[in-house]
């Protein structure tokens, strides 16, 4: 079991809210930064209904070697290698629609206008939810075409050459997606924790991580691969570990799961090794075994090497968070390039150089502070590749998360800063004008919302999640005692810990905050977000995402127990929240704090599962509606996808990499289908050719 360590939905509703920044946040920013926000240049490409498209830039590449560029070209290239493993894993049925919206898209000769538009629409969807669940709310979501419409588009893309089936084929494998794909009754969840109508977190959710199995056959079964198998009930009631992996080339470890792009992404990494950084090579070599082999032992040898391994070009290929299982056990595939910003990474070094300060003054027992600290290796990046699992939604991110390689060499925490940007220069000024509840609030964070958010983000991965020691009684990691509500808790915990810090006066020691009210306007984002994340769930009245959950859970409690928070209607009839002592608010920070620590420490599940199921679950369907409402006439973006820079290499008679080009296509379909067209090239060679750059600006 592991620690969840990722920082990113509630980040992305205050990055919308917040407006221009005050002059400590601007002078943060690169060059760049400001010239592009002077140009008045959006990252935002096109809308897709509720979801906006952005795309990520990272100039940082440009000052890299051209040993380091060609080492981002192949690190990216297995990234890409893996990104099909996340719709199988996300549902049982995510690689078939994938394959033939694909086709369909790709090879449009002859399908009806109309029905295409829908068809292109949706598959954006699919690519930006890495299937047709929602990626915040899990929540199915359904397509606009009908099935005779498919069908249709589907035997036209077989005689358009883009299917290798005969029509019967393809109308049989139809018949089996049908439901899948149409019907709203039929796994309506891809992830359900709080499940109804007598089924359990299991057999409510329609990833497949599981077969057959329930929550009560898992009782007395040791998984020897918990992180990185499917497990499978057979007809004989056995339970099977179906593991991830390659397999050896000696033949003494068989191929798994996922063998193919496992082996496919060994490829590159083996190409990437001629160009690896000092102590890279050796962090390939480990992730390489481990595919091959799918041991633990070896995933822990990986980030062993990786968490010392201070690099400029940085990666993470692997089965690594666990938000997507209900039960919080198996990893999702992810995988993520990066390269350092030096404009911003002075941040992450001084809170790194600090945190047994800061562990020190935890409103916890004695008995749960770490003494000699290991500072987290903390670095301010751009991102190159974000595949699978991760998304541009994620603004920061701490890892390992196993906590036998967190307790001997520490971890690495990353500051997201092209993701930010991209955000800060997509969404506008609307939000915080419509949901501040005073005009001092609005004055506060239009002047240091930029500020705040940077520094809860740093707080939040530097300090949050590797502070803290745990009762010698476990045995286990905490996430085996708290079980499916161990995410929500400790994404909660480091929140809290930056709501704790951000007020010390450290921070203005280290020139991290610029003025007290930095402090107030990060208090006024975890009021406000009890509302305005609302926006997102636009069905039913439960929150089943980690993140969500834990931002609901904050304000909720802080609002029942210390008061110091409330929800008020004003006389235009809309609600909004009040802070009416930030005073108070601090003191139910740390109450909140130092319990959720004694959960963990002491792994007490009626604990947490009580707090969760109290403040961090259940909302008014009424408010919802009304801020749905609010959001849909502000006409802002309710979820995000993101296109990657593309790397284009030069390459020398004898195959080396002499040179690779950084560009920023603006087209999320064609670069989704070049990813695909790693396995299936025609995919990418039929597609017509983009429009001229500045045709596709929007």
């Amino acid at each position: 079991m592991k620690s969840t360590a990722r920082f990113f939905f509630a980040t992305l509703l205050f990055i919308a809210s917040i407006s221009a920044p005050g002059p400590v946040a601007l002078a943060q920013r690169p060059a760049r930064a400001q010239g592009e926000a002077a140009r008045g240049g959006s990252s935002l490409v096109e809308r897709v209904g509720s979801t906006g498209i952005l795309q990520l830039e990272a100039e940082s590449f440009r000052k890299l070697t051209p040993r380091q560029q060609a080492l981002c070209y192949y690190l990216s290239r297995a990234s890409i290698a893996i990104d099909p493993i996340i719709y199988d894993q996300m549902s049982r049925f995510g690689l078939r629609q994938k394959r033939i919206l694909e086709a369909v898209v790709a090879h449009p000769r002859g399908v009806r206008p109309a029905a295409l538009k829908k068809m292109t629409d949706f598959a954006k969807l699919f690519w930006a939810n890495t299937g047709n669940h929602n990626g915040y709310t899990s929540q199915k979501f359904l397509p606009e075409f009908t099935s005779r419409e498919l069908e249709a588009a589907g035997l036209q893309a077989i005689r358009n050459g883009g299917l290798m089936m005969t029509p019967a084929e393809f109308r049989r494998e139809l018949g089996e997606l049908r439901q899948s794909l149409f019907d709203p009754s039929f796994e309506p969840m891809s992830t359900a924790k709080s499940p109804r109508a007598g089924l359990d977190i299991l057999q409510a959710s329609a990833v497949n991580l599981y077969r057959g199995v329930s929550m009560e056959d898992l009782k007395n079964f040791q998984e020897q691969n918990p992180l990185n198998s499917r497990v499978v009930k057979m007809p004989d009631g056995r339970l099977v570990e179906q593991v991830y992996r390659a397999g050896t080339p000696d033949g003494s470890v068989a191929p798994g799961l996922y063998a193919e792009q496992l082996t496919k992404a060994i490829g590159f990494l083996e190409q990437a090794k001629p160009y690896a950084e000092p102590g890279q090579r050796e962090v390939i070599d480990a992730l390489v075994r481990y595919y091959r082999t799918g041991d633990p032992k070896d995933w822990l040898r990986v980030g062993e090497l990786w968490v010392q391994n201070n690099v400029t070009v940085d990666f993470s290929n692997g089965f690594v968070e666990v938000y997507r299982d209900p039960r919080g056990a198996k990893g999702a595939m992810q995988g993520f390039v990066s390269v350092t910003d030096d404009a911003v990474n002075h941040v992450m070094l001084k809170l790194a150089d600090n945190a047994q300060y800061f562990e020190n003054r935890a409103p916890w027992k004695d008995e749960y502070k770490k003494q000699g600290v290991k500072p987290p290796l903390a670095v301010a990046v751009e991102m190159l590749a974000e595949n699978g699992d991760f998304g541009i939604s994620t603004v920061g991110v701490n890892l390992p998360n196993e906590r036998e390689v967190q307790e001997k060499y520490g971890t690495k925490s990353f500051l997201i800063t092209g993701s930010s940007r991209a955000f800060a220069r997509a969404t506008g000024t609307t939000a915080l004008a419509e949901f501040a509840s005073s005009p001092e609030e609005l004055r506060i964070v239009r002047r240091y919302g930029e500020e705040a958010e940077n520094l809860h983000t740093a707080l939040h991965e530097v300090i949050g999640h590797g502070s803290g020691k745990l009762s010698p009684r476990l045995t286990r990691e905490p996430a085996f005692y708290l079980k499916e509500y161990y995410s929500t808790l400790e994404e909660a915990r480091a929140d809290l810990m930056a709501l704790w810090n951000v007020s010390d006066p450290k921070l203005r020691e280290l020139g991290l905050v610029s003025h007290p009210d930095v402090a107030k306007a990060m208090y006024y984002s975890a009021a406000r977000v009890m509302l305005t994340q609302l926006r997102s769930t636009t069905e039913g009245d439960q929150i089943e995402e980690d993140h969500q959950r834990n931002r609901q859970l904050i304000a909720g409690y802080i609002m029942d127990q210390s008061g110091a928070i409330e929800v008020v209607t004003k006389r235009d009839g809309k609600r909004y929240v009040v802070i009416k002592d930030f005073d108070k608010m601090r003191e139910g920070v740390g109450q909140l704090l130092s319990e959720l620590m004694r959960i963990k420490a002491e792994g007490d599940y009626e604990a947490g599962k009580a707090l969760v199921e109290k403040y961090g679950i259940r909302f008014d369907p009424k408010v919802r509606d009304e801020v749905v409402a609010r959001y849909k006439r502000l006409g802002l973006p309710t979820y995000w996808a993101g296109i990657n820079p593309e790397l284009t290499p030069a390459f020398d008679r004898a195959g080396r990499v002499t040179s690779v080009r950084i560009s920023y296509p603006r087209d999320f379909m064609r670069q989704r289908l070049s990813w695909s067209a790693m396995y299936d090239p025609g995919l990418l060679a039929a597609t017509p050719a983009p429009a001229p750059r500045n045709a596709r600006r929007r």
